[in-house]
């Protein structure tokens, strides 16, 4: 299955990122935004630990932290928190038009929700997509899973 867009969003270098980035590579992509109290920081926390047991077996996978909060997500913003769980995980963010364009063609679930406090959270889709060299959707990781499973996903995405 396809799912995705043609899209023109910054990645957390400042440097301007399209749907290419995603081809010719086995890629992980999360939605989610750097104010998240606890599904995002574990997620990349994941992410890092399954890169890392992979070792040179997952070298070629790339993985991108996209946010689903753009007006607060600025790129220094997602550097520093990509960075803070490890440098294999690229920011990605942008015009809110073009972030929902993206969000709606990967079928993710994102929300605003007010807060008691004037301010608001997201609620989104918790999944890490796992996504072929050929750009074809492979399945996801379930926020939590077992990270044995998890690993085992990610080997039959790198052998591709």
């Amino acid at each position: 299955m396809r799912l995705g867009t043609e899209f023109e969003l910054v990645d957390h270098n400042g440097a301007s990122i399209t749907e290419a980035a995603f081809a010719d590579r086995p890629t992980l992509l999360y939605f989610g935004f750097t104010r998240c109290p606890e599904v995002c920081p574990t997620t990349l926390y994941e992410m890092a630990g399954w890169l890392d047991v992979l070792g040179e077996e997952g070298r070629d996978i790339q993985a991108f932290f996209i946010s689903v909060d753009p007006g607060r997500d600025t790129p220094e913003i997602m550097k520093g928190y990509s960075e803070a769980f490890t440098d294999r995980v690229m920011g990605i963010t942008g015009d809110p038009a073009e972030i929902d364009k993206v969000v709606a063609a990967w079928h993710v679930y994102a929300a605003k929700i007010p807060t008691d406090d004037g301010d608001y959270t997201m609620d989104h889709t918790a999944s890490v997509f796992l996504v072929d060299r050929n750009g074809v959707f492979k399945g996801t990781i379930a926020y939590g899973e077992d990270p044995e499973t998890a690993i085992a996903k990610l080997r039959r995405l790198a052998a591709g």
